[in-house]
């Protein structure tokens, strides 16, 4: 192959489909090349010889269906020149199922063509008109029943994401063009040939026709099941050769020191570690003593105590010299993660202080809002090495900052940082320092194994003494208007108990939004149902929640604070504080308390409008009550109606309180949605059909091969097909995602 010329799959799509076709799909649906076309799969198929039941065609979505013309009617329109045809189809010869209204403008072509009894493929958004669904100027694609042969008849029909200006069939035909013109010859196939014929998979060419144009379902399934492998294929071997390369790197040993810091910190502990603490304990003490860097993801479910074990970590790494930093997503969370490691340490964290331990270390707080003088003491105190552990949010990663000899880097919830943010932090290190990643969402194994795969995994799964359970009630408004006073009411019962609430809503003010708790969450069929419903719904904001509450008489007199990433940091510190001291009865926030605050007096969380959050995001607000040894209570308030399904969102919440089961049932529940979806890589997905929980047992497989691969080939010169792909399919930023442990 000519390697001055452009990858067939890298071919600009107005080269092969023309440009007024390839510019609306750029435009509307992000298609480039001729790659990005022949991967965008069908979502599903239809039966030539079926009808799609109309009930179940969801409102205000892009949908194909097959259905039959019931009526077919033409009428002057009376504002303006034209006609307007009228067509009803139905999905029953007599109409007793289901009926869908069509309206063509000037629809000349559908006033001849679409006549009583023609069965049709019809594709357009479905809106609704007096009442009744209808389509707009639906594309369509006549299926003449008497024409067809026999083969033809049974052919499967592919159905594609498509959009009002692009619809299915439209994609479909430019499908076919491309693959009728393509040079089967230049595409190189990822997969090595030794495990396609292992398989008995189709080899490439074969399977963009398979799953672009089958005779059969089989064949449809046959070439979804190889795109699924090879998808799984390139990303774990990405994942095997980095792995490969982190083994190659060199690191400072950080050998435990008896009689240290650790040793003296561990005897002033008032209770013993639980034997996941201490289990990792020992494998995070193993790996820092080596000479090549630890790179670990420890998770754990909120208040398992990941924060203890790193801390221990972190000692073992002073006391062999060196320094740790503590990366925090938020400046409420690296306050806190300040406050609650300097008590823990006590004396042992004031070295150089009158009441500090002589041989203790120092911890240090570097957040952007700091003053001038408290900023500078604490980069002299990282560059000097008098800090021993430097906790702060993104300022950690500014040139100015550098340090005296960084052995531990402590990413506290990776997934809120870039792959360039974590890096830029592990050059700052005379070596590659030891890198410790920690998360409280609960992750499947399949999850793990494919999303944080060049990464060790540790699980804590016990929880301390003292963690008390939390009980979690949906609480549905739609159908019960009158519980909304009784949920302010069993506030005020908690606040006289002498305990604490939170309420958390979805957004600041009036207007906006808060960034991160919305539909990028949610798979495109829930987004699209959420921004509709945000429409017609209002949602709760912290500003006017914050303001009824004080006319509520439940609450009278009761002290009530807002709390949400626009107040001034040190409004924000000041009132976090003022909580933790009790001074406040009910905060009402956004998620910004979502991770690492720890208040235990705080026994009630009431989260308005759960419906727009997320299963993973659910479980870690309610989290943060039930703390101090408090039974801990959790109202999802909702308005949406019974049987919508973002309720079964809400009640799986409900049902347990197994991050790790409620970690599978969201996955389970995103049904469109991918394991490196948009939201997620902060780009268009590059996986398409591999599945996290249902392919468990294929992503073990390629997991195997390609460890194989990458031992006997590091570098893949004998698979230059597969080396290919892992840069076309794993742009920059799913390369970020894929490195955000």
């Amino acid at each position: 192959m000519d390697s001055r010329l452009p990858g067939e799959l890298d071919f600009p799509l107005d080269r092969r489909i023309g440009k007024t076709t390839a510019n609306a799909m750029e435009k509307q649906l992000g298609l480039k090349t001729v790659g990005d076309l022949l991967h965008h799969f069908p979502r599903r198929y239809l039966e030539r010889g079926e009808l799609t039941p109309i009930a179940d065609i969801p409102f205000d979505e892009d949908v194909t269906l097959i259905a039959r013309v019931q009526s077919n009617n033409r009428r002057q329109m009376r504002a303006r020149k034209g006609t307007i045809v009228e067509v009803v189809v139905t999905d029953d010869t007599d109409g007793s199922l289901g009926q869908l209204h069509l309206t063509f403008f000037n629809g000349f072509n559908a006033s001849k063509e679409l006549t009583v009894g023609t069965r049709a493929m019809f594709s357009g958004k479905v809106g609704a008109y007096k009442g009744q669904l209808q389509l707009t100027n639906p594309s369509y694609v006549l299926l003449d029943e008497e024409a067809v042969d026999e083969e033809e008849a049974k052919r499967p029909i592919p159905v594609y994401r498509a959009s009002a200006r692009v619809a299915s069939p439209t994609i479909a035909k430019s499908v076919s063009m491309l693959l009728d013109t393509m040079e089967g010859a230049r595409l190189r196939d990822p997969i090595p040939t030794a495990i396609r014929q292992r398989d008995r998979l189709p080899d490439v060419v074969e399977a963009y026709n398979k799953i672009h144009r089958p005779a059969t379902m089989e064949e449809a399934y046959a070439a979804r099941h190889r795109f699924r492998y090879q998808e799984a294929l390139v990303l774990q071997t990405a994942l095997a050769r980095r792995r490969a390369l982190t083994a190659q790197e060199e690191a400072t040993a950080r050998p435990a020191v008896p009689g240290g810091l650790l040793d003296r910190f561990d005897a002033s502990l008032p209770f013993t570690l639980t034997n996941g603490q201490a289990s990792i304990g020992a494998d995070l003490s193993a790996e820092l003593a080596g000479d090549h860097p630890m790179n670990r993801l420890l998770q754990g479910e909120v208040g398992s105590g990941k924060t203890l074990v790193a801390l221990r970590a972190m000692l073992q790494v002073i006391d062999a010299g060196g320094q740790a930093a503590l990366l925090a997503p938020t400046e409420v969370l690296a306050a806190q993660h300040y406050e609650s490691i300097s008590a823990m340490l006590g004396p042992l964290g004031r070295g150089g202080q009158l009441d500090g331990d002589p041989d203790g270390t120092r911890v240090a707080l570097l957040t952007g809002s700091m003053n001038t003088a408290g900023r500078k003491a604490a980069l002299l105190d990282a560059a000097s090495g008098a800090a021993g552990i430097i906790i702060g949010t993104h300022a950690l990663l500014s040139e100015h900052v550098s340090f005296a000899d960084l052995g531990l880097v402590v990413v506290d919830e990776q997934h809120r940082f870039g792959v360039e943010q974590r890096d830029v932090l592990r050059t700052k290190g005379h070596s590659t320092p030891h890198l410790l990643v920690m998360t409280a969402t609960p992750i499947p194994r399949t999850v793990a194994m494919t999303v944080f795969g060049d990464l060790e995994v540790s699980t804590l799964t016990e929880l301390p003494a003292g963690r008390a359970p939390i009980s979690t009630f949906v609480s549905p408004l739609a159908e019960n208007p009158r519980w909304e006073p009784r949920i302010w009411s069993r506030a005020r019962e908690e606040i006289d108990a002498g305990r604490q609430v939170y309420v958390v809503c979805p957004k600041i003010g009036a207007k906006e939004d808060e960034p991160g708790t919305d539909l990028a969450l949610f798979d495109a069929k829930e987004a699209a149902e959420g921004r509709a419903r945000a429409e017609r719904q209002e949602l709760t904001s912290v500003t006017e929640l914050s303001e009824y509450l004080t006319t509520v008489p439940a609450l009278a007199g009761k002290s009530i604070a807002p709390l949400h990433g626009r107040l001034d940091p040190a409004d924000k510190h000041e009132t976090m504080a003022s909580f933790n001291r009790g001074e406040i009865d009910v905060l009402v926030s956004t998620t910004v308390i979502e991770v690492g605050v720890d208040v235990p007096n705080a026994s009630l969380m009431v989260i308005m409008d759960a419906d727009r959050f997320g299963i993973s995001q659910l479980h870690q607000l309610r989290g943060r009550v039930g703390r101090g040894g408090l039974p801990g209570t959790c109202l999802l308030v909702t308005q949406l109606e019974p049987g919508h399904p973002s309720r079964e969102r809400l009640e799986a919440v409900a049902a347990t309180t197994d991050g790790f089961e409620l970690s599978r049932k969201d996955l389970e529940l995103r049904r469109e949605g991918d394991i490196l979806g948009a939201s997620q890589s902060g780009g268009r997905s590059t996986l398409k059909l591999l599945r996290a929980v249902q392919d468990e047992k294929l992503i073990e497989k390629a997991r195997a091969d390609a460890v194989a691969l990458v031992a006997e080939d590091p570098d893949l010169r004998e698979y230059p097909a597969l080396d290919e792909a892992i840069e076309a399919y794993l742009n920059p930023e799913a390369e970020a995602f894929l490195e955000r442990g």
